[in-house]
């Protein structure tokens, strides 16, 4: 993840009690799921500009994208990723004038439909995610569960 990257969560439930709960252990989906009938990962006109300023402050090309996943963990079962990157076999790509979103194929089903923004304000700045295929979130912002 770029340095300075914070990420938050904007959802369904927000459950701000995260530290009672336990962790849960990454589930796949419970079928194959078809992949091409998934809407893609959104930006945002703000999120498309911040991610072209840290890209060219990292000194990356334009082949070098943002790639958006998903890993086990964090307080709700999964947390959202955040990483430059350049495509891989399998991923889907989504190109915002330029700008390349690369979504893996396991992460696509958690992550289909998703608005990334970036948000400033008084607690700071970061990136806030709109997942609606998060069933539950917690008050850490950055963990979900399908």
């Amino acid at each position: 993840m770029a340095e300075g990257l914070h990420i938050e969560h904007q959802g369904h439930e927000h459950n701000h009690e995260h530290e009672h709960e336990q962790p849960q252990a990454e589930q796949a989906p419970a079928q194959a799921v078809d992949t091409a009938s998934l809407p893609d990962v959104q930006l945002t006109p703000t999120a498309i500009d911040m991610v072209r300023k840290m890209r060219a402050k990292e000194g990356l090309g334009a082949e070098h994208g943002m790639r958006i996943g998903v890993v086990g963990g964090g307080c709700s079962g999964f947390q959202y990723s955040l990483k430059f990157d350049t495509k891989q076999e399998g991923d889907r790509v989504t190109d915002f004038g330029g700008v390349l979103v690369l979504v893996d194929e396991i992460s696509l089903p958690y992550i289909a439909g998703t608005t990334l923004d970036y948000v400033e304000g008084l607690h700071g700045a970061g990136f806030r995610f709109d997942n609606p295929r998060a069933s539950r979130t917690c008050g850490c912002g950055s963990s979900f569960s399908a």
